[in-house]
Formats: structure tokens, C-alpha cells, sequence
């Protein structure tokens, strides 16, 4: 029985991809309370836990991801480190400079349930550009699990987006909704950022 010859030119194509491995740092940034920790541990772990515990200081969770880029002939092993940082201004002040150095990406959080954490990832982003530079950065408007208590939508989303030229995502960490997405999303424009790519067509 012959074989398949697309199956050998599809086995070739795979063996002759080149494996990278990079590592990137990415920031969760916004106000306490609007899901950092939980985007984390559903994304790291694909668990969620609704008791709310403060963030002490930093935390840091390692994800490693895989992004196949044929176009390049690579297969990209990326080393994700996510900080955690706890949601108060103070506290931001005090080490944004240890907390965002080296930063190659930012996930910048907001709850729908409150505009007023979405108006002030405007700080929070600025703090980054300060210390990272212009890195790439999503808006991720997270609970939308909690239908009944939204406050606001696109148009405000889009505003701050469009001021930070960024792309924005709707999730829900308790439902696991677009976690994945927005972070594997994040990895792919830190390696456009880090490696001169492109994004693939």
C-alpha cells in the first residue's frame, strides 16, 4: 500500500523547523480585585478560586508556550515569566522600577463590573512605558461572567485602546473564557517585539 506523499512532504516540513527558545517577561497590571491573580492561576493551573486574597508584593508563575512559525522555519519555545503585582498605587510607586524592568509585555486588567478600573489602567500603563518602553500590551476586560453588573463597553474600551494602540480582549477567569487566547495572543507580539517578526498571515 503506497503512502500518502502529502503525509511525507507535512513530516519533512515539521522536521526541518528549527527549535528557538526565548524567554519573556510579562506584567499584569490594574487596580485590586479585577482578576490579575485569577487570569493567572486559570491560565498556569486552569483552576479559578473566588476568595479574593490580597496580592502580597509580587508573585511570579512560569508558562512555557509553543508558537510553530512555518513562515520562519521556526518553532518557537517561549519562556513565560507572568508578574503578579498587588493592585494598589502606592504600592506601584514604591517598585515599579524592579517590577516592570525588563518587561517585554503587559496584560493591563480591568473588571466590568467597574469603569473606574478601566479608567485607571491609563496610569498603570504609563508607569510601564516609563520604566519598559513602548512593549506590546493588551487590555483584558475581565468578569464578563457577571452579566447583570457590567458598566460599560466597546466605546469606552476602544478609547483606551486606541490611545495605547492596543488590541482588547473580554474574559472571564471563572469560565476560563479567552484566557488562553489573550495570553498566547501576548506571547506572539512579545516575539515580534523581541525578534523583529512579523505577525504570520
Amino acid at each position: 500500500m503506497e503512502s500518502d506523499p502529502s503525509e511525507h512532504s507535512e513530516l519533512s516540513q515539521t522536521s526541518d523547523m528549527r527549535k528557538k527558545k526565548i524567554k519573556t517577561k510579562i506584567c499584569l497590571v490594574g487596580e485590586k480585585a479585577v482578576g490579575k491573580t485569577s487570569l493567572i492561576r486559570r491560565y498556569v493551573l486552569d483552576m479559578f478560586d473566588d476568595r479574593y486574597i490580597t496580592t502580597i508584593g509580587t508573585k511570579v508563575s512560569k508558562k512555557e508556550i509553543v508558537i510553530p512559525r512555518p513562515d520562519k522555519g521556526l518553532e518557537v519555545h517561549v519562556d513565560m515569566t507572568i508578574w503578579d503585582i498587588m493592585g494598589e498605587k502606592g504600592f506601584r510607586e514604591l517598585l515599579k522600577e524592579a517590577y516592570f524592568y525588563g518587561a517585554n509585555g503587559v496584560l493591563a486588567v480591568a473588571d466590568i463590573t467597574r469603569e473606574g478600573s478601566l479608567t485607571d489602567l491609563d496610569d498603570w500603563i504609563d508607569s510601564t512605558i516609563k520604566v519598559a518602553g513602548k512593549v506590546p500590551i493588551i487590555i483584558a476586560v475581565n468578569k464578563t461572567d457577571l452579566e447583570g453588573a457590567i458598566q460599560y463597553g466597546d466605546k469606552e474600551v476602544s478609547q483606551l485602546a486606541k490611545a495605547f494602540n492596543s488590541p482588547f480582549v473580554y474574559t472571564s477567569a471563572k469560565k476560563g473564557e479567552k484566557v488562553e487566547d489573550v495570553f498566547k495572543k501576548l506571547g506572539e507580539m512579545t516575539l515580534e517585539s523581541q525578534l523583529g517578526f512579523s505577525e504570520p498571515e
